[in-house]
């Protein structure tokens, strides 16, 4: 598996090295430029947002129909372009359009597509939390690298490390290999359902809006304050960012097991939801012991759903739909990341951090109200089956009951069934498709 998943798994990591490494010092370096405003400064932080939001689901809908690698090469080249124009920037408008022009190379969910391709569904939140530890890792590390090069030599220089980085994933990305070739099979009238109709997704959806909201409005925040406070400087940062980012990583493991192998994500989401309640009342008490405690506490409510959204989603929508419905994940993680970030430079114009934090409390307590609402998906297996013409004949002559979906993988010569582990055997079924397969 991890071989499998190596080259889109550097991919990510360098792709989110190169975002992640302007976070702890933007702000502070965007009201240095000509132009600067508040609000100004909140687009350019989460700016390359709003195109990814855009382009998502249109780049998760064509991976579906035409492939996966060439539109991943694509969009890396349009990030490297974006990147290049940011290094170059003198005032802020020309920022924030190379920042728009980074999330324009909108392929997160092509990629998280390709990693489901790739991987068999028991396998995938291993995948998954594989990914997300690496996301982390940059995350981590882009703190420090981030904090002390930006600080020394310039965050324009770490605009100029981050097209290094672009440049080198479009390498890996011919790397890439080929996803299986799949024959979708549909009953009558499921080609064009919705997956707005779940109503798991849907709450999905907006859990991943709201944590990358969230996550956008603290790194605007609390730079500032603690930078305001007089006790650290930015040179400092990396100093409170690293240990906080490694204890969010430790938290995705009781994540994994609780949320994907217990079958028991609600829980998971619950604490998590409380954890932001926590999170923006400090940022509201806003000294300098609360906003350090709000970091630390932040990285975890992160991070413990960070490894979980994703690999939900494509367990709970049909394999024909998983880039369209990945691309709707990430077009909601990136929009919350937009109006995070504009929202709180806009709001900081005319009111006072403190009135942000009692706003960030109202939405998390009703992000954890709607996680009360919710169940638990039905947990499901897969069997996967070789390709039998007689087993294909029985299976497309009608619908049956104990068979949730099933598809042809031509490639691998499979037939992959997936049924409701909560009410069938997988042993029963088995022998029950061997039977058809024997005739």
């Amino acid at each position: 598996m991890f071989k499998k998943i190596l080259p889109l798994n550097s991919i990510l990591f360098l792709r989110f090295l190169g975002l992640f490494l302007v976070l702890p010092l933007i702000a502070l370096y965007a009201q240095s430029l000509e132009g600067s405003t508040p609000l100004l400064i909140g687009i350019v932080i989460g700016g390359y947002a709003l195109t990814q939001a855009l382009f998502q689901v249109p780049f998760g809908t064509l991976s579906d129909k035409f492939g996966r690698k060439w539109l991943i090469i694509f969009g890396l080249a349009l990030f490297l372009v974006g990147s290049v124009i940011s290094y170059i920037a003198t005032d802020i408008y020309t920022l924030i359009f190379g920042r728009l022009l980074q999330g324009a190379g909108a392929v997160g969910s092509v990629i998280s597509a390709t990693i489901t391709d790739l991987v068999e569904e028991e396998r995938r939140a291993k995948a998954m939390a594989i990914v997300g530890g690496s996301i982390a890792m940059a995350f981590a590390l882009a703190m420090v690298l981030g904090s002390t090069v930006g600080a020394y030599y310039g965050v324009d220089t770490l605009f100029l490390v981050t097209s290094i980085l672009a440049l080198l994933s479009i390498l890996i990305a011919f790397k890439i290999p080929q996803s299986a070739k799949i024959e979708f099979i549909y009953q009558k009238g499921e080609e064009s359902r919705s997956i707005f109709k779940d109503r798991t997704i849907l709450y999905l959806l907006f859990s991943s809006l709201l944590q990358k909201g969230i996550m956008s409005i603290i790194f605007m925040l609390i730079p500032i304050l603690l930078v305001s406070s007089g006790e650290w400087s930015r040179e400092e940062l990396w100093q409170l960012y690293t240990p906080a980012m490694v204890l969010g990583l430790l938290s995705m493991g009781p994540a994994v097991i609780f949320g994907e192998k217990r079958n028991d994500p609600k829980k998971i989401f619950m604490l998590s939801s409380t954890l932001f309640i926590v999170t923006s009342i400090l940022i509201s008490i806003g000294s300098l012991t609360a906003v350090t405690s709000a970091l630390f506490i932040f990285f975890v409510a992160f991070n413990l759903i960070e490894p979980l959204i994703q690999s939900m989603v494509s367990k709970l929508v049909k394999v024909s739909e998983k880039g369209r419905a990945l691309g709707y994940t990430n077009s909601f993680a990136y929009f919350g990341t937009f109006i995070g970030g504009t929202g709180a430079g806009l709001f900081l114009q005319v009111g006072e951090i403190s009135t942000l934090g009692y706003i960030l409390t109202a939405l998390s307590i009703f992000w954890l109200v709607w996680t009360i609402s919710i169940e638990n998906p039905v947990k499901k297996d897969t069997l996967y089956m070789a390709l039998s013409e007689t087993l294909e004949t029985q299976l497309r002559t009608e619908k049956y009951q104990f068979i949730d979906e099933w598809y042809i993988n031509r490639t691998e010569k499979l037939i992959v069934v997936k049924f409701d582990s909560e009410e069938y055997l997988k042993e029963d079924i088995e022998e029950i498709l061997k039977e058809w397969s024997s005739k």
